[in-house]
């Protein structure tokens, strides 16, 4: 009797727990694909980006808050959250890298990533309530 009891509280107990979200959410497994609820279909980073070594990282990032900032940027100076405004193609942010910053010492590429995020982080409440205002954020 007492080892029924024993089985069922521990049946109980298990069950309780694989039926919890918290159980569910380590048995996810992460999708590679790229899925977007607002403006699906955004370009993807050059190739050489997704292809440089740990070590040069920082060229990644650098490139990633030119982009950012040059986005938001545009938000606000265009007044327009199209997704060809807020996302568009990383050709302009390459080019202001290799232009300005390709030839720069890790330590430089660090406080222009630093002086791109301050750009961003400027505009970027005006730019949010710009694209929430037109659904797009």
């Amino acid at each position: 009797m007492r080892l029924a009891r024993l089985t069922l509280a521990l049946t109980g107990m298990v069950l309780g727990m694989t039926s919890s979200p918290a159980f569910a959410e380590r048995n996810l497994v992460p999708s590679l694909e790229r899925s977007f609820n607002v403006c699906p279909d955004r370009p993807v980073e050059p190739s050489w980006m997704q292809e440089i070594p740990l070590r040069q990282a920082y060229q990644r990032v650098l490139v990633q808050d030119i982009y950012r900032a040059q986005n938001l940027e545009r938000i606000v100076e265009t007044e327009s959250c199209n997704c060809e405004i807020r996302f568009p193609s990383w050709d302009a942010a390459e080019a202001m890298f290799r232009e300005r910053h390709a030839s720069d010492e890790r330590w430089e590429m660090l406080e222009a990533s630093d002086a791109y995020n301050r750009r961003a982080n400027n505009v970027r409440l005006e730019a949010t309530a710009i694209c929430e205002a037109a659904g797009n954020w």
